[in-house]
């Protein structure tokens, strides 16, 4: 037993370590010539200025370090989607945090960097949080403008957001530090307060190149829209620094002083560690998620004093749920089961996969957690539903839509985490992307699909097959293997936890040790919402 676990704690620290390998180079931005240039404009780098601006003593939860991930290689590619964003702490105050790469192809806006911009403003109007633009872009790439410009998901409805979140009271500072143009301008302008940095940060709709080409004026950037010209002239901006850090420094006094708002009431008393090891947590999850594992043993890794009180323990044995505490705060937990389990017919092994008993239980779980005003925690390692004459005879559907009714109409904050498999209607029932969970994060051994790379790359090949049959021609069993192989890699590498953050269906890929960690920040954030809408379900089957 001691051989399995050596071995698969040896499997997850090295998925670990290949994530952290890949993030030291998106770490680097556009590569350490560009950080250079940027140092000899006495520039820093977005990743510095966040540093400068966060609470040295408190976590920064980055969200969507992976966004683009092999996506623009074409392009020469686009680390962290060219935007570094995340949660952290500014004077004690917690706020979210987005920041143009000028390294990354001068800060320019690619497709993914606008759905990770509205991302992290999603998360700013969902949690009532303070957000803070460190503006330094060129605005909308061109080569792809058709991808990034019109459309109701692109680059205007930042501004949109803008207007709406100033609306509800979200506080919105802005802090332009480099270029700001075109469209780009408005996003500081709609902003609460707005503050430059002179010979660096710049705004205007059009530079001094376009202003000579329309009208023929010939004027320099710096007068055309620079800190001096908006602080003194046209009063667009607020204030003006000669150093980014006088910048940055100003921030964190204009957050020092925010007043509280009004809290949701989530319950939380004194943290406790969990009782088990927390780095235990790393040989739990069976080598290649390919053997049945008591899904318990994770839990009792990352909540208080490893305590789970189950609901329905002896019912639906295939879906755990039950309420714990994670950092002093009350969850309600609802967790895919793999374990083998010995009933009245013999043994039976769960595989993740979704049963009556299980929907049934956990639908009323979700709705108990609603009616307590408890935040539901998600741990996902799912195959889908059950198949087959008796589970359809009996009402599979019909449970599995009980099941998707709570998640849905769920108002409590929903927090995702997928340790393993992801695949089909599980993946919703089990509140995925589409199902709004207020953050979602994967394990690096997290699989995300319709269904697993074999079984969907045997379903391609006989359809393929099939139709190159009908058209006459001959398939040799060494062709059908090749095709096989093809297909299967092409599959496996899109259901990847590196697939998913690329196009962040996860918000980020996080190392499990800091699950904990992770749920504790979520939860904390959730609790700035100070309403919630009442909880309601649709018609659903009985």
């Amino acid at each position: 037993m001691n051989i399995e676990l050596n071995r698969n704690e040896d499997w997850m620290k090295l998925k670990w370590s290949e994530v952290k390998q890949h993030l030291s180079k998106i770490k680097m931005g556009g590569g350490k010539n560009a950080i250079e240039k940027q140092h000899k404009r006495n520039k820093l780098t977005a990743r510095e200025r966040i540093e400068f601006l966060c609470d040295t003593n408190k976590p920064f939860v980055e969200i969507g370090a992976f966004a683009g991930f092999e996506m623009y290689e074409a392009e020469g590619g686009c680390p962290a989607g060219g935007t570094v964003a995340g949660i952290g702490y500014i004077s004690g105050k917690q706020c979210v945090i987005v920041a143009n790469d000028q390294t990354v192809k001068a800060g320019a806006w690619f497709p993914i960097t606008g759905k990770k911009n509205l991302r992290m403003q999603e998360i700013a109007a969902e949690n009532n949080l303070p957000i803070i633009y460190l503006v330094d872009s060129a605005g909308v790439y061109l080569p792809m403008q058709d991808e990034i410009f019109p459309d109701k998901e692109h680059f205007g409805r930042i501004f949109r957001n803008n207007a709406k979140m100033s609306a509800n009271g979200i506080t919105q500072i802005a802090a332009v530090m480099g270029a700001c143009v075109a469209g780009g301008a408005y996003l500081p302008i709609m902003s609460d307060e707005t503050l430059m940095v002179e010979n660096n940060g710049s705004i205007f709709l059009a530079g001094s190149y376009l202003v000579k080409a329309a009208i023929g004026e010939d004027i320099d950037n710096e007068t055309l829209g620079g800190a001096v010209t908006h602080t003194e002239i046209s009063g667009i901006a607020d204030y003006k620094f000669t150093t980014e850090e006088e910048c940055l420094t100003q921030i964190k006094k204009i957050v020092s002083k925010l007043g509280a708002h009004t809290k949701a009431g989530f319950d939380r008393i004194e943290s406790k560690q969990p009782l088990k090891k927390a780095e235990e947590i790393y040989s739990i999850m069976p080598e290649g998620n390919a053997k049945p594992y008591d899904m318990r043993e994770i839990i009792e890794r990352i909540v208080d004093e490893s305590e789970f009180d189950e609901f329905k323990k002896d019912y639906g044995k295939s879906i755990l749920c039950g309420y714990a505490r994670v950092d002093g705060w009350a969850v309600g937990i609802v967790a895919n089961q793999r374990l083998i389990v010995k009933s009245k017919k013999g043994e039976m092994q769960m595989g993740g996969v979704i049963y009556n008993d299980s929907a049934d239980k956990a639908a009323r779980f979700i709705m108990n957690c609603n009616q307590k005003k408890i935040p539901l925690i998600f741990l996902q390692d799912v195959t889908g539903f059950m198949v087959g004459s008796r589970s359809e005879h009996s009402g599979i559907i019909k449970d599995g839509a009980k099941l998707v009714n709570a998640v849905a109409n769920s108002v409590v904050p929903k927090i995702t985490i997928i340790v393993g498999n992801s695949y089909g209607a599980g993946n919703y029932a089990m509140c995925g992307k589409a199902y709004d969970p207020r953050f979602i994060y994967a394990w690096p051994s997290a699989k995300i699909a319709v269904m697993g790379g074999e079984q969907a790359a045997k379903t391609m090949l006989q359809i393929q097959v099939a139709t190159m049959k009908a058209k006459g021609k001959e398939v040799t069993p060494e062709e059908e293997n090749a095709l096989l192989e093809k297909l299967k890699t092409k599959y496996d590498k899109q259901t990847t936890a590196y697939y998913a953050a690329a196009r962040l269906w996860v918000d980020e890929i996080i190392d499990p040790l800091q699950t904990r960690t992770i749920i504790s920040e979520a939860i904390h954030a959730a609790n700035h919402q100070p309403t919630m809408a009442e909880f309601k379900t649709g018609v659903f089957q009985v």
